[in-house]
């Protein structure tokens, strides 16, 4: 059988693979099973992705630097808008990563989305479905790692605000410009340098977030001054001017949405994970409900704890969350070191989003579908991480960094692009699913026996070891996808109804933007290369050894 095989250099050349027995790890089968070489090192067990899930989202600490996402919510809805937005937000994420998982759980692959979008599609379509669906997820990720270096450069700004008052009199955009590319140098340096020991970080730094939650939050509520139970369950704000309070209440909802985005990571580090078919569903959905647990006691304390917003906005601009926790303390020194908390995590959330994005990219190099692919797909023989792959993640973050020289209105259209691009690329997959499993087109394992890849995907569709069983399944598909469309169209609106050039919601137009190039590029070339996931590696290496997968 005609193959690709990764040669030394890189640069991948067509082969005839034998048909002979060559044992594998089971994961390595599984792999090989969809036509994929493994060649990254499996370093993550459950504990260890389930950290790096966890850091990545850190949604308690996503309440908190998301300041003026937080101020949104608040004009839109208020706190209780806040608060009920919250659930609505967590519960949509739980029926789409329970969708999601299912999806990994069949094929685990780096390529995550797009991979499975090419498995699901109808032949007429896939191709470039399949192709759409990597440059929604891939924008939405570059966009994730500008905005997570923006948020974190802030967090340190909002510190030294905090600490020295008169800091911002003098403060400047460049100076914003020269943390972002301090955080993102952090992230990458650790992904290239030990990126070997990836798995062991990540998995400190878990213990970190949930006991820095409770150091939060206990100091808060155990020093503070907490407002009255009505002025957080039962206040409700419309001061975007919206016909109605429910419109007004959809568009708040936003940054409820931003605080669980990105919780695919642990999706594209799949071919780095042991047991990955079932590590990964139960890493996401427990990490999610995690998350979403200490996300939600941050928001409502908060809310009982916020005392004057214009006064906190007045003294600390970037960081508002600061002078809230120096008001509920009366300690500037305290405040200092719980401030440290998010800081810190927002570095660590850092290397993993720079992680993942870079797989992310490497997998759609290795199926020829990027300009300069032949360079991205390698690894690094020593460390088995993709290193031109992070080098690329990091530069093109750096070249975005340029843009918020000009102010932050122009920035913020930018990374806009990070939940219409990787909600679109959910809803491309999640769609697909419900449409091949009402058809009957997914089968149980073991079911068939012609497991041989033809052409760019295999023909077998077959449930992995997690899922949803029977109308369960289909009725969650459903919700996931319902989900998707109503978080996808408000995404794009503005806070206000009177809108300005500073306040407009740019997303609309960055992401028709980011798909035109995308879809010029695929006519003028990519079509020419790219005929979706390539086919790596015979099959039979794999049943000879374990019978069949």
């Amino acid at each position: 059988m005609a193959a690709i095989e990764l040669t030394k250099d890189g640069i991948r050349s067509e082969v005839l693979e034998p048909a002979e027995s060559v044992p594998l790890s089971s994961d390595d089968a599984a792999l090989t099973r969809l036509g994929k070489k493994p060649v990254l090192k499996r370093n993550f067990g459950f504990l260890t992705i389930l950290g790096f899930s966890c850091t990545v989202l850190i949604t308690w600490e996503a309440i908190l630097k998301y300041g003026r996402v937080f101020l949104v919510g608040l004009q839109n809805g208020g706190p209780s808008g806040l608060v009920y937005g919250y659930l609505v937000a967590w519960a949509g994420t739980l029926s789409l990563f329970a969708t999601l998982s299912e999806l990994v759980s069949m094929a685990p692959t780096s390529g995550g989305q797009y991979h499975w979008v090419s498995m699901l599609a109808p032949p007429s379509c896939r191709k470039f479905l399949g192709y759409t669906t990597a440059w929604l997820s891939l924008t939405g990720w570059q966009a994730l790692v500008a905005a997570g270096a923006y948020l974190t450069s802030a967090l340190v700004q909002g510190l030294i605000i905090l600490t020295h008052p008169s800091y911002l009199a003098t403060m400047q955009n460049w100076h914003s410009t020269l943390l972002f590319w301090a955080v993102i140098l952090f992230s990458s340096s650790i992904n290239i340098c030990i990126g070997s020991v990836l798995a062991k970080f990540q998995g400190i730094v878990l213990v970190i977030h949930i006991l820095g939650f409770f150091a939060v939050i206990l100091s808060i509520t155990l020093i503070g001054q907490p407002l009255n139970s009505e002025a957080v369950w039962s206040s409700w704000m419309n001061l975007g001017g919206w016909p109605t309070q429910g419109l007004s209440f959809s568009i708040g909802l936003i940054g409820n949405v931003l605080a669980f985005g990105g919780a695919d990571g642990a999706i594209h580090m799949s071919e780095e994970i042991r047991n990955a078919p079932l590590v990964i569903p139960r890493s996401l959905l427990t990490g999610l409900m995690i998350n979403g647990s200490l996300g939600f006691a941050m928001m409502v304390v908060t809310l009982y704890y916020i005392g004057d917003v214009d006064i906190a906005l007045a003294e600390n601009p970037i960081q508002p969350f600061m002078a809230i926790f120096d008001h509920a303390l009366r300690s500037t020194a305290g405040a200092a070191v719980l401030s440290a908390i998010p800081v810190f995590m927002g570095f660590s959330a850092m290397t993993g989003i720079v992680a993942s994005t870079s797989r992310v990219y490497w997998a759609f190099s290795r199926d020829r579908g990027l300009p300069g692919w032949r360079l991205l797909q390698r690894v690094d023989s020593r460390t088995s991480v993709p290193l031109y792959a992070v080098l690329t993640t990091s530069v093109v973050a750096i070249i975005l960094s340029f843009i918020s020289l000009g102010g932050t209105t122009a920035f913020n259209g930018v990374v806009s692009i990070s939940i219409p691009g990787l909600f679109g690329s959910y809803l491309i997959a999640a769609s697909l699913l419900l449409y091949r499993r009402i058809s009957g087109h997914i089968v149980d394992p073991g079911l068939r026996c012609d497991e041989t890849p033809q052409g760019n995907t295999s023909p077998n569709l077959t449930w992995g070891a997690w899922r949803l069983p029977g109308i369960l399944g289909i009725l969650n598909n459903f919700l996931s996808c319902a989900f998707l469309l109503y978080f996808l169209f408000f995404s794009f609106w503005p806070a206000f109804i009177q809108v300005t050039p500073q306040n407009m919601n740019w997303s609309i137009l960055v992401t028709g933007a980011a798909m035109a190039f995308s879809t010029i590029y695929y006519l003028l070339w990519a079509r020419k290369v790219y005929t979706g996931p390539i086919i790596e590696t015979a099959l039979s290496l794999v049943v000879g050894a374990h019978g069949g997968i």
